[in-house]
């Protein structure tokens, strides 16, 4: 079980290429911060990009990536400060410079741009964007994956192709995975569960919760798991997590129960044998304790959301 691919496909994380933006100066664009996560990097010439205050932009250089996380809207322009137009003014305002460019190799001037966007559905999406910077700008070097991955969602953004649409899909996959990874390998603030899962005192029982939540897990058994005696493990497991082990494993369930019913598509019954309670009632007794009401009345105060397809299902 990889704990970070685990977020991801419950996440069920969902992309799409919305640009690949050639532009001659003065160019700005804005994007809504409604956009979950966006990705941008530029192939050619250079781009500032910004949240609400253009002194504190950061400069993306040919083969850089920057994650955005929704809130505010974000800038991205040819210098601090430029005027930012929205997604349909820009192209409409450079749509001559992306012609121009396909006819002549030379055109030096502009900047090439490749712009991405992210969905997350339900509480684990939430989680996994919140362990993120607002920006997190991220430098390729010429052997690294990020750099040949970007390399050719370049080449395939060139012109159309048949199939381009999932070529274009699977790309952002590997990219936002590969990015991902790199924050949390060099952040100090990483999320704990990653940290964790990578510590060989805890990483088998972290497994283990993340992939049968509905076992009835105790200490003792997932202290047998890590090869640690119950004391020693539980010890190690809230330094590391801040929770108790128990406390982990309820969190984790309730999360997953949040989601399967927000989506609507399982009872009560089956919602309880997937977080490891051995009745509804059990459940929505536990669900009351953790959350002060059933789980039916918490389903009634929350808007539907339809299950957005995995890639590769």
């Amino acid at each position: 079980m990889d704990i970070l691919q685990d977020h991801l496909a419950r996440a069920r994380a969902s992309g799409g290429v919305f640009a690949r933006s050639v532009a001659r100066p003065p160019w700005g664009l804005r994007l809504p911060g409604t956009i979950q996560l966006a990705l941008h990097t530029v192939m050619q010439g250079r781009a500032w990009l910004w949240l609400e205050d253009s002194r504190d932009a950061v400069e993306l250089a040919p083969g850089d990536l920057a994650l955005v996380v929704g809130g505010p809207d974000h800038h991205i322009a040819h210098e601090r400060g430029a005027a930012c137009l929205s997604p349909e003014r820009f192209r409409e305002q450079h749509a001559d410079d992306e012609h121009a460019a396909h006819e002549h190799a030379d055109y030096r001037a502009a900047t090439v741009l490749l712009c991405g966007a992210y969905r997350f559905s339900g509480d684990v999406g939430r989680g996994l964007i919140q362990t993120l910077p607002p920006i997190l700008l991220l430098s390729a070097a010429a052997h690294d994956p990020l750099h040949d991955v970007i390399a050719l969602l370049s080449r395939e953004l060139s012109g159309p192709a048949p199939g381009q649409q999932t070529v274009l899909d699977r790309l952002l996959d590997v990219l936002l995975v590969l990015a991902m990874r790199a924050c949390f390998e060099q952040s100090p603030t990483a999320p704990r569960w990653y940290q964790a899962s990578t510590d060989p005192r805890l990483s088998a029982a972290l497994h283990a919760i993340h992939s049968d939540a509905g076992h009835p897990w105790t200490v003792p058994e997932l202290a047998n798991l890590s090869g640690l005696s119950r004391p020693a493990f539980a010890r190690n497991f809230e330094r590391a997590l801040g929770q108790a082990p128990m406390q982990y494993l309820t969190d984790w369930r309730m999360t997953l129960a949040r989601d399967y019913l927000r989506t609507g598509q399982l009872t009560l019954d089956q919602i309880a044998n997937r977080t490891g309670y051995a009745s509804p009632n059990a459940f929505a007794a536990a669900f009351r304790r953790h959350h002060g009401q059933p789980p039916g009345r918490w389903r009634q105060g929350e808007p539907a959301r339809p299950v957005e397809p995995i890639h590769g299902e």
